[in-house]
């Protein structure tokens, strides 16, 4: 058992991103090793992974050991044949080359993301039966005390001018690692209470599920 507080959480927002290169090759394997020819990628390098299976397509991962053409999606589970067919999982990776720290957090907070339900009754029933569907959209929202000199108070501006899906990482003070993916809006109109920060809200709507290490890159 242990608690945690979230005092010293650092996030990110990814700003450059390289080339995508194209993987022919991905394994059912815990975890997927990709195949990509000379992909010049090193261990603990973050990439975006656009793949023909939907339950990995948009996610961000780690890279895990690499070879000179082949390299491991750490934690990535595709064992499962049933939800990863075989052959069916190919498509690129772009690495992520460049991050801008957001500084001047006052919270996070998330919404979204509980499983949702089919409801159904049979006729001699006096009761519904559910079964489970689809998780909801999921978000996560930041505050930033307002200041627009700051450099990553312009980079969530930047990026919610362009409407891409960038990369978000939020680092722990343990060393572990959420990732998450997806389209940023930021209302640079900040809250005006009266004795409170003014701060401005960025919502990040994400398009996959995030990826969460434990630790931090050997």
């Amino acid at each position: 058992m242990a608690v945690s507080l979230p005092n010293g959480i650092l996030i990110a927002l990814a700003t450059v991103y390289a080339a995508a290169k194209s993987v022919t090759i991905l394994s059912n394997a815990n975890p997927a090793v990709a195949t990509a020819a000379a992909h010049g990628f090193a261990e603990g390098d973050f990439v975006e992974v656009t793949s023909g299976w939907s339950r990995l397509n948009g996610r961000v991962v780690r890279v895990g050991a690499v070879d000179t053409n082949t390299f491991e999606l750490e934690g990535i589970d595709t064992s499962d044949v049933n939800l990863y067919p075989v052959g069916t999982g190919i498509g690129s990776v772009r690495q992520i080359t460049a991050w801008q720290q957001i500084t001047q957090v006052l919270d996070a907070t998330t919404t979204g993301g509980d499983m949702q339900f089919a409801t159904y009754s049979f006729l001699e029933s006096d009761f519904e039966s559910q079964l489970p569907t689809q998780s909801s959209a999921q978000s996560l929202t930041i505050s930033v005390a307002d200041d627009p000199a700051l450099a990553g108070y312009q980079a969530l501006r930047t990026a919610s001018e362009q409407r891409t899906v960038r990369a978000l990482r939020l680092t722990f003070p343990s060393g572990a690692i959420s990732l998450y993916n997806g389209y940023l809006s930021f209302n640079e109109t900040p809250s005006m209470t009266k004795n409170q920060v003014m701060a401005c809200q960025g919502t990040f709507s994400l398009m996959s599920k995030p990826v969460r290490y434990a630790a931090p890159a050997i």
